[in-house]
């Protein structure tokens, strides 16, 4: 009955698939706006949100690196102290050291002043000679038998190598208590050598941790050598274990774990080293507690999310219901408008909605403006294609009747093709404010150019060129660039070129001038295509005086060209109006 059921579910639709294309259909079909609406509030809320999110997770990150960095100035800071208070107990052994009783052997009055100088202090001091007995120690009264020191094999090896030496913690058998030793090798003369070992309580550590406070679940722990707490400001039940988080010796920052498999806890350390005592400086804190602040302000404003979201549903359902009927008006209105009917505005409770009910008015009454507009583009395209189509034309005229060879014509034609372009790329560029002369001469001459920028200098004042002369100047200049190539400046090493261009009443004055390091023949008078270019459509066309003059170290072309032949239409408007 059951897999009756079922198959008669699936053959109803209920299936998995059914369910998205009906879903599809839904969502391709027409929508009440109120959904669009709630989609345009979620686009809106939900990247909000998004960026929220990351936001805030940078500024954890951010808090954290200080928080990280604050922890290691801390724990440098620690480290400074716990070397300040090493360097006290060693510069106490120094002055017990020069004491005069012990240089005098003495031994009485050494051992009063000693217990003397260290009452109070949480420490003792033991003299030991070079067979490592102990010949006195102030922990006990003076004359108590005593044995070897706690730390024999680290007493020898300070002995030996007649340095200060600090040991790691030890449980004192007399004290009862965590202790460490100092030990100085003590070399007197006329005397065998001694060790004054001065044995220190762990808490007087333990202060110079309390010493400063952290906030925010941030702990101190002071490690010795074998990774045994000596002092931490997490408790005082932690001295004399072994430190329950796993360090990386190689680096001063890290994440851990802790060594102990119930804890799952993350930790993040920052560790510093005493120089004296080789013993480190963890400052630590577990990476809940630091990601606590992160997680209230996510669930904060998750949710706030709800709230907005629940909020600008309701909204929009409510907007979209006032929206319904004048987007229906409006709607019959524009299918007035395509079809030629005149349209009236109306006044709507949406402001929106009544400008574009006026807009639907106007639209009517500019329709048929707006296809005359259309006809007179269409007429200056056509225009502007033919006048290409002209100088297409002419080119190829030209490169055909001087090409030696089919590929040499390709190859001209081609380059020349690619001239024009760059120069129709700047009429469309200047649209009806024309192509500026600086610009045209950098794009027709830049891919003949050395790499050398001195090579090329341009001076002259600022200059705009309509858009028919722009074509024709600019395939002039082309030529002027190609010959250089080939035959003039650019063609051998240190040759140069020189353009210029300066206002002569109503004329422009354009100076193209090479400069060759050889002197050179004047050329064999043969006219090609550039010839034919320079005096036929910029003597032609613009009436323009051409000079060439062949100069011992260069080729010089001056072309005087009237500016109103050249110039926009609208800058000799601007002219005459002006005069």
């Amino acid at each position: 009955m059951q897999e009756a059921g079922a198959e008669q579910t699936y053959r109803e639709g209920w299936a998995p698939g059914r369910s998205v294309q009906r879903f599809l259909a839904w969502w391709a079909g027409p929508k009440p706006i109120g959904v669009f609406l709630s989609l345009l509030i979620a686009a809106i809320i939900i990247p909000a949100l998004g960026i929220s999110v990351v936001l805030i997770k940078r500024n954890d990150l951010a808090q954290r690196e200080i928080a990280a960095t604050l922890a290691a100035g801390m724990a440098a800071s620690i480290a400074e102290a716990v070397d300040r208070e090493l360097n006290g107990v060693m510069t106490t052994l120094r002055i017990m050291a020069s004491s005069p009783t012990l240089l005098e052997q003495d031994m009485p009055n050494f051992y009063k002043r000693a217990t003397d100088a260290l009452k109070g202090t949480n420490s003792h001091l033991a003299l030991v000679d070079n067979r490592f007995n102990q010949l006195l120690n102030t922990l006990v009264p003076y004359g108590t038998a005593l044995g070897p020191p706690g730390n024999p094999h680290l007493a020898e090896a300070a002995l030996a190598s007649r340095a200060t030496s600090i040991s790691d913690i030890f449980f004192g058998p007399v004290s009862r208590k965590w202790v460490f030793d100092v030990i100085l090798p003590v070399f007197l003369p006329n005397q065998e050598p001694k060790l004054l070992i001065l044995t220190q309580e762990v808490n007087s550590l333990a202060s110079t941790l309390s010493q400063h406070r952290l906030r925010g679940g941030w702990n101190v722990t002071l490690l010795d050598r074998e990774n045994r707490v000596a002092a931490s400001t997490a408790g005082t039940d932690l001295v004399g274990r072994p430190f329950f988080i796993s360090i990386d010796g190689g680096r001063s920052m890290q994440l851990a774990t802790s060594t102990n498999p119930r804890d799952k806890e993350t930790y993040l350390i920052v560790t510093d080293e005493s120089n004296f005592s080789g013993w480190r400086v963890v400052v630590w804190a577990p990476v809940s507690v630091i990601e606590a602040p992160m997680r209230k302000t996510l669930l904060l404003l998750l949710g706030g999310s709800v709230i907005v979201i629940a909020i600008a549903t309701i909204t929009a359902w409510l907007v979209g219901r006032q929206i319904t009927r004048p987007m229906r008006e409006l709607a019959a209105d524009a299918r007035r408008v395509g079809s030629g009917e005149t349209v009236m505005a109306h006044v709507y409770p949406v402001a929106e909605m009544t400008t574009v009910s006026s807009a639907l008015a106007e639209a009517a009454r500019n329709r048929k403006h707006a296809e005359n507009e259309i006809r007179l583009l269409m007429r200056e395209v056509a225009h502007r294609a033919k006048n290409q189509l002209t100088v297409v034309s002419s080119m190829a005229k030209q490169n055909a009747r001087h090409a030696r060879s089919l590929p040499s014509f390709l190859d001209s034609f081609q380059k020349r093709l690619y001239g024009l372009a760059r120069s129709t790329d700047l009429l469309i560029a200047g649209g009806a404010a024309g192509v500026e002369l600086r610009e045209l001469i950098t794009v027709q001459v830049e891919p003949f150019r050395p790499e050398e920028a001195e090579r090329l200098s341009l001076d002259g004042p600022t200059f705009r060129l309509a858009n028919q002369a722009a074509q024709t100047i600019g395939l002039a200049i082309h030529e002027l660039a190609t010959n250089a190539s080939k035959y003039g400046a650019f063609s051998s090493a240190g040759g140069s070129v020189h353009v210029s261009w300066t206002m002569d009443g109503e004329r422009l004055v354009f100076i193209w001038r090479e400069q060759v390091n050889r002197p050179r023949r004047k050329p064999v008078n043969r006219r090609g295509f550039g010839t034919e270019i320079i005096e036929r459509m910029l003597g032609g066309s613009f009436e323009a005086e051409i000079e060439r003059n062949f100069h011992p170290n260069g080729l010089e072309c001056i072309f005087r060209i009237p500016v109103a032949r050249i110039a926009p239409e609208h800058v000799i408007a601007q002219t005459a109006v002006a005069e």
